[in-house]
């Protein structure tokens, strides 16, 4: 009778032990986001100056008031709700991004600039947007919004843009008002 019960205990024992084997499990991630609500960013960043190097040469330079990190959400990003100032380098010419605000996706390489876009190129070439995209992928600059642009003596006005990085095959589209043309 007595290894009987002390064998019903065993059993027990072994069974309690093996539910709270596998009743367990890793929730680490879980543990971490706690005192973090997916509401609020996962950082702040204030009174940026980033410049980014390349083989020991400056490539970028940018500026802004004050950056949030949501990279703790499923669709994380970036975003710049003071604007920002970029500065961009190649082969010694400089180009110029200016924006009231900007956001970074991260997962699909998208940069979203809203509000008083400006992008001046290394020859003068100047892009006036109120929104701009710039997919980071493909290096193409794009807007269905309406965009002044001008490249020498032109000034053209048109609802979209469309452009490698370079503005080297930029394309208004949608021209509106007063055109020129040389015969």
């Amino acid at each position: 009778m007595r290894k009987f019960i002390t064998y019903t205990y065993k059993n027990i024992v072994i069974a309690f032990a093996l539910t709270m084997f596998f009743s367990c499990k890793n929730n680490f991630k879980e543990v971490q986001k706690i005192g973090i609500s997916e509401n609020e960013p996962i950082g702040v960043a204030e009174n940026i100056h980033l410049k980014y190097t390349d083989s020991g040469k400056v490539k970028a330079i940018l500026k802004s008031a004050k950056m949030l990190d949501y990279a703790n959400r499923k669709f994380p990003y970036n975003e710049f709700l003071d604007g920002v100032n970029l500065e961009l380098f190649e082969d010694g010419k400089k180009s110029v991004i200016v924006s009231d605000y900007a956001i970074i996706y991260s997962k699909t390489d998208i940069i979203d600039l809203q509000g008083n876009v400006k992008i001046t190129t290394h020859s003068n070439d100047t892009l006036y947007a109120e929104q701009l995209y710039f997919d980071q992928a493909t290096e193409w600059v794009f807007t269905n919004k309406p965009v002044k642009f001008r490249t020498g003596q032109d000034l053209i006005h048109g609802n979209g843009f469309d452009s490698n990085k370079g503005f080297t095959n930029a394309e208004v589209l949608e021209i509106t008002g007063i055109i020129t043309l040389k015969e």
